[in-house]
């Protein structure tokens, strides 16, 4: 689009339709294993993240669980780029030792967060990535990840 022999970028977002179901399994051999379960990986920003995480088995003393939403800004291409991460949530699910087979329901509600559509690679300039991730605290102060992107969109 050039306007008064101005360059400017115009950049468009598109409702998304279709999400699907998403499920991770995740574990330490034979000491911890669980299911992270959420019901889809795009969402508009006034959206709610509903999921559940699933204990197959439990051998380790978790102190707390913990969803994040982090945001990762990339300038440049995607290979030689500097990249920020930013934490924007914090959002505590569960406090206590959990035991096999249980199951801890998540909703998390974005409207009230400072969040921008995901944008990827425009222009080979930049992008804006979101991600979830579980985190799970043992007593002895060990953490332990599981990581999901999701897809950011606005009207």
């Amino acid at each position: 689009c050039f306007l008064n022999d101005t360059a400017t970028t115009e950049i468009y977002t598109r409702s998304i339709v279709g999400s699907v179901r998403c499920v991770q399994e995740t574990g330490i051999e034979d000491c911890l294993q669980i299911e992270f379960d959420y019901n889809k990986g795009k969402y508009h920003l006034k959206d709610c993240v509903l999921g559940k995480v699933y204990f197959m088995l439990v051998k380790i003393k978790i102190k707390l669980m913990e969803l994040h939403v982090i945001r990762r800004e990339t300038i440049g291409s995607l290979t030689n780029g500097q990249s920020e991460t930013e934490t924007l949530v914090k959002y505590e699910v569960m406090d206590g030792a959990p035991v096999k087979g249980e199951c801890v329901p998540i909703r998390l509600f974005l409207k009230g967060y400072n969040l921008t559509p995901s944008y990827n690679n425009v222009n080979n300039k930049f992008s804006v990535r979101y991600f979830l991730n579980l985190v799970l605290v043992d007593e002895e102060e060990r953490k332990y990840f599981k990581q999901a992107e999701i897809l950011l969109w606005r009207k």
